[in-house]
């Protein structure tokens, strides 16, 4: 009994992992950005252009899916040299000491029709805390050029740079507090 209940979860094991599958991020057809309110009366947007991010998933619907990123801080672009320069510094995001930042979802939950709640461990500035964003899967498809299955996600939330110790010095009124996440993402299937 006892060796074919552990060929039984041997099997179930098995299968588990054989239907898993991977997507790795095209980032030619995808962009890491964010915005934040400046001075109270415009929205100052910006993007990391160096960033690898992936997908696991065993259910085609990505109900049960593990999203993982990292991104190297250093590569913050707003199409201005002299602002990019002072976003990595220490006034900011001090880029020199804390080169990366880092997701990796603890869940991803389907809240509706291609509709997904992710909640995972961001880790930005030496800070890791808990963030919670709004995925709407635009659906899956063949690239006619290479012939391989591709899936397209628009991420949006809104994270707190107080909770993650960023421009701390900064006043609400010259830079807001709250910072809108929005990726647009193209993931091609492993």
């Amino acid at each position: 009994m006892m060796k074919t209940t552990s060929i039984i979860a041997s099997l179930l094991i098995l299968s588990a992992t054989t239907f898993a599958q991977s997507w790795t991020v095209d980032k030619v057809h995808s962009r890491l950005g964010y915005g934040v309110t400046h001075m109270g009366i415009s929205e100052s947007e910006g993007s990391f252009k160096d960033y690898t991010a992936k997908i696991t998933s065993s259910k085609e619907d990505f109900s049960d899916a593990v999203v993982e990123l990292t991104a190297n801080v250093a590569s913050i672009n707003t199409e201005n040299e002299q602002r990019d320069g002072h976003l990595k510094s220490p006034d900011f995001f001090d880029a020199a000491k804390y080169p990366t930042l880092t997701f990796k979802s603890t869940s991803f939950k389907k809240v509706g029709d291609k509709q997904y709640k992710v909640t995972g461990d961001l880790t930005l500035h030496g800070v890791t805390k808990p963030v919670t964003l709004d995925v709407v899967l635009n659906g899956t498809t063949t690239n006619p050029m290479s012939k391989k299955t591709v899936a397209g996600f628009k991420i949006t939330g809104t994270i707190k740079r107080a909770d993650f110790g960023v421009a701390a010095g900064m006043p609400t009124a010259m830079l807001g507090d709250e910072v809108a996440i929005r990726a647009n993402t193209e993931f091609i299937k492993d």
